[in-house]
């Protein structure tokens, strides 16, 4: 059996997509203090990704012996290192995306399977995303449009909604930044049998 340990419409749409067989639950950890404390012992973007799927993995897998347990995260870095989280309100989704603008970032997408409290499988996906120059005008209409959608969006978009106009330009997987590198984890799958090879 899998547990995805989230409540993340896009993942969850793509598991059901791919026809992958899952049930979803919260993983009950507090993000923010997760991060400040991971920051604090100087992590980089992909290590910090990688760290927090961990821990909402592990935290799951504990309550279900004998499952496998998917926890999923990702992280935005910006050229000059800076990570930026979910926004905490409207003002700072437009500064993200100010910041983001007529600049390329990296986002790393980690998932990690934990089995009976320990992890069994992991990958850390990134993408270059190479944001076009944006208008002060476009930033207010984008989230205009898309903000109820792209509040809890790390990066304050959804590739798979207007959030496709900010950029010129994507180096890598689709899946990775909608959030789960899915096709290693299809892999992974099939190979512990519960998807037919």
């Amino acid at each position: 059996m899998l547990i995805l340990a989230s409540q993340s419409a896009a993942r969850r749409a793509m598991l059901t997509a791919a026809g992958v067989a899952f049930a979803a639950e919260s993983p009950g950890v507090d993000e923010d203090a997760a991060k400040q404390g991971l920051r604090a012992e100087g992590l980089d973007p992909r290590a910090l990704a990688d760290a927090l799927a961990e821990l909402k993995a592990m935290r799951l897998s504990l309550r279900h012996p004998g499952a496998l347990v998917l926890g999923c995260d990702s992280v935005v870095a910006l050229d000059d290192g800076t990570v930026l989280d979910k926004p905490a309100d409207r003002a700072e989704a437009a500064a993200h995306l100010r910041a983001m603008s007529g600049r390329v970032h990296q986002l790393h997408s980690a998932a990690v399977i934990c089995e009976n409290g320990r992890p069994v499988w992991r990958v850390v996906d990134r993408a270059a995303m190479h944001v076009r120059k944006l208008s002060d005008a476009f930033i207010a209409d984008y989230l205009d449009q898309d903000w109820e959608a792209v509040r809890w969006c790390v990066g304050v978009y959804r590739i798979e909604g207007p959030g496709a106009q900010l950029f010129t330009r994507i180096d890598g997987s689709h899946f990775t930044i909608m959030g789960l590198p899915l096709l290693p984890l299809l892999d992974y799958l099939r190979i512990r049998g519960l998807l037919t090879s």
